[in-house]
């Protein structure tokens, strides 16, 4: 027996989320069947205002409701800037209060493959951003993955005008790993990264 076309087209939205598929997608559907209208309306009133209360600021591109607070913080230090891939990536590095610089979102990474390129305004902000501020430092935060270091590469070649000391994530072991579990391009990257201790 089919489900009613309404519910399918339920599980369909479900299954639009990363990391859903179709039985994830199915538990989420028959749950929400379960809520109260209210809930729901409130689930659908969230919704349909993200894109009008969410934006992205302007300058940096980070996930704001009104003045960005990072662009706007006098304490933070111009001369360095962190490139990231998406806004998310900033709470991430945010939680550690190890970095006091400023960001640049990318919006996304470079991958030829699946023709994904950085559109040529993306890096027109960038360097415009960079000669603004004045930065001295680029950290590139990127994802160490094929995406991420073609991502990397593709901006410090475009960078090269600037004298910017450019650097990226240290890359190697987990913290509280054991050898054992450890696969050899990790240990590889490890080893090349090591430093004085």
């Amino acid at each position: 027996m089919q489900y009613p076309n309404h519910l399918l087209k339920l599980i369909d939205v479900f299954k639009k989320l990363p990391g859903v598929g179709t039985k994830s997608a199915e538990r989420f559907a028959f749950h929400v069947l379960q809520w109260p209208e209210e809930k729901l309306l409130e689930m659908a009133q969230t919704l349909e205002n993200t894109k009008q209360n969410l934006q992205n600021c302007p300058e940096c591109g980070f996930l704001i409701e009104g003045a960005c607070p990072l662009c706007q913080d006098v304490k933070r230090d111009p001369a360095t800037l962190c490139i990231v891939a998406s806004a998310k990536d900033i709470f991430l590095i945010e939680q550690t209060h190890e970095y006091k610089g400023l960001y640049h979102v990318l919006g996304g990474l470079l991958s030829p493959l699946h023709g994904m390129i950085p559109a040529p305004q993306v890096i027109d902000k960038l360097k415009a951003r960079v000669a603004h501020l004045g930065t001295q430092e680029l950290i590139l935060a990127l994802d160490p993955t094929l995406e991420g270091d073609a991502t990397a590469l593709f901006i410090k070649k475009e960078l090269s005008d600037f004298s910017l000391r450019t650097s990226r994530l240290a890359l190697g072991l987990p913290m509280g790993s054991s050898l054992d579990y450890i696969d050899g391009g990790t240990l590889a990257l490890a080893l090349a990264g090591r430093h004085t201790y």
